[in-house]
């Protein structure tokens, strides 16, 4: 079975459901990395996934990690990290470094999906306050963060790094604390693997996911954005 190539002016998505078996849940390709483009592809519980040199790609696996902020799952030795407190967390702050250290090769290969196309891409989202980081902090280096763009009261994740121990935990700990008192129903992890599952996160199939997405994807949730020439937003929990 062939999948649609999207026109690259006007790509028009079918229907998530209809994403192949095998590779599971491939959906188009084609189309453009555009801010209208990539936010229609979220509401619809769509995202992009590729490797430089190819087509755009778009995914709906039939099968979606997602977290609960309330369901996160602290183990003995992050609580202890996280209560020591040798680190500072903002949002916003910086962006482009985090998107940028997402990016960077993890395995001998040399290879990233986070291509300089889709690294452009969500700088434009984050410059609309359509995508958003938390960076984690220690003695003035990046030493974690993740990045991913908000759909209502639904963050979808798109990719996290950590430099130390428990960098990118922090950052996720963080976002969960804040997000279950701020309204934040639900983090799309978009594919299971056993870092995120051994922080609560579980599988949930497409349908309820696409039937939750529907109900939250309209909701306002302020984000913890900073008035413009003021400093970045800090998060700092008692744990």
């Amino acid at each position: 079975m062939q999948i649609p190539l999207l026109d690259q002016d006007n790509p028009q998505f079918p229907d998530p459901r209809d994403a192949l078996a095998e590779p599971d849940g491939l959906l188009a390709a084609g189309g453009n990395l555009h801010s209208q483009t990539l936010l229609r592809a979220y509401h619809c519980g769509i995202f992009p996934w590729y490797q430089d040199g190819d087509p755009i790609l778009w995914w709906s696996p039939a099968t979606r990690c997602v977290l609960e902020p309330s369901a996160l799952h602290l183990s003995k030795s992050l609580r202890k990290t996280l209560r020591r407190n040798d680190y500072q967390v903002t949002v916003d702050r910086s962006f482009d470094q985090v998107i940028k250290a997402c990016s960077e090769p993890r395995d001998e290969d040399g290879d990233t999906w986070i291509t300089d196309e889709m690294i452009a891409a969500y700088i434009q989202l984050h410059n609309q306050s359509e995508s958003h980081s938390i960076e984690v902090w220690r003695d003035g280096d990046l030493i974690g963060g993740l990045y991913g763009v908000t759909v209502g009261s639904l963050f979808c994740g798109e990719s996290m790094f950590s430099r130390c121990a428990d960098g990118s935990k922090i950052a996720i700990a963080h976002l969960c604390r804040w997000g279950a008192e701020s309204g934040l129903k639900l983090i799309d992890c978009q594919l299971v693997n056993p870092h995120l599952t051994s922080l609560g996160a579980g599988s949930i199939d497409r349908t309820t996911f696409l039937t939750e997405l529907a109900s939250y994807r309209d909701d306002i949730l302020n984000w913890p954005l900073s008035a413009p020439n003021e400093p970045a937003a800090r998060l700092h929990f008692s744990w």
